[in-house]
């Protein structure tokens, strides 16, 4: 039985030891080309994450080298349109007013309102010179200076009203409806003078202008920061790309910060502006009162050379004290 054993430990120990030898060199074979296989692997690997950061830097590079010309395109067209906002022409000075005239009605209506201001002045003072005087700030100054109030009023109701604007853009943006739709609907929904506005900008769009010039004609309507940040906004993304909707959702926040920052700032300068007109007024009070009560006594700062020059600088330094202290109380930001 011994014996028996011991021959099949042995035939099975030279069976293995003959198929070892034999499959050896397959065995070590299929190993190099298993870790040979395995390093190009790797090396395919290192490649493509190569080749994709490649990519990612040349993408970065070339929405950097998109968003630095925009921007400059940006910086030409912000040069332009300071003359919207500084030197507007009259005829823009109307429109921004809301007022439906053209330029000759407007000087027609101009050239009235001087002609009776100059018949009322002169029936009051009787002088020749100071009737001419009236008609002139009568007939040139009163008119625009009706238009720049009008202009102001305007202005500040849009204010109020664009944020609510710019939110139904990017309401209606993140249920997938497009810029320009979302403009007919502010057309029809919004307030005035916000719908007249963007009535604007979707009939440039109708004459087959993009959306980010159709934008700069809400700048030219409404010369005003908030406009300005908007046109900026839509005319980075219609090149840069990007998500407009976060964008246009961060501008409408900034715009409501800048209407709590106006309200603040109107409310703690109140009583400076109370103090101011409290001071610019009551000289003109009291001279009023004293020429009422005694007219001889305060008649001589007219009648006399040296009371005409008394009173002109009184003039000169209460109107230098006026606009020194609307500069202290008047905040730009």
């Amino acid at each position: 039985m011994l014996p028996v054993v011991l021959f099949v430990i042995l035939a099975g120990t030279c069976s293995a030891s003959l198929a070892y030898v034999i499959l050896q060199p397959r065995i070590a074979r299929e190993k190099k080309a298993a870790a040979r296989l395995g390093q190009y692997s790797r090396i395919e690997t290192d490649n493509i994450s190569r080749q994709l950061s490649r990519n990612r830097i040349a993408d970065t590079t070339r929405r950097r080298k998109s968003i630095q010309n925009s921007l400059k395109e940006l910086d030409d067209r912000q040069k332009e349109r300071s003359s919207y906002a500084t030197r507007p022409s009259l005829r823009r000075r109307l429109e921004q007013a809301g007022l439906d005239m053209n330029e000759r009605r407007f000087v027609i209506i101009s050239a009235i309102v001087g002609f009776v201001v100059f018949l009322v002045a002169l029936l009051v003072s009787g002088s020749l010179l100071i009737a001419i005087a009236a008609a002139g700030v009568g007939g040139f100054g009163l008119p625009r200076i009706t238009i720049d109030i009008m202009r102001k009023r305007r202005q500040k109701k849009f204010i109020q009203e664009f944020p609510n604007a710019i939110d139904l853009i990017v309401r209606g943006v993140k249920s997938g409806l497009p810029v320009n739709d979302t403009f007919r609907m502010i057309v029809s929904e919004a307030a005035e003078p916000v719908r007249s506005e963007f009535r604007k900008v979707v009939e440039a769009q109708q004459l087959g202008l993009p959306t980010a010039e159709a934008v700069e004609r809400l700048f030219q309507g409404m010369p005003l920061s908030e406009t300005n940040f908007f046109a900026i906004v839509i005319a980075i993304q219609s090149q840069a790309g990007g998500n407009l909707s976060d964008a246009l959702q961060n501008l409408s926040k900034v715009l409501r910060e800048r209407k709590k920052m106006a309200a603040k700032i109107q409310a703690m300068s109140a009583e400076a502006k109370a103090s101011a007109g409290i001071i610019g007024a009551l000289p003109i009070v009291v001279g009023g009162l004293l020429y009422l009560t005694t007219p001889d006594y305060v008649g001589l700062l007219f009648s006399t050379s040296i009371g005409n020059m008394l009173l002109l600088g009184c003039v000169a330094m209460m109107g230098t004290g006026i606009v020194v202290m609307r500069q202290m109380i008047n905040f730009d930001f």
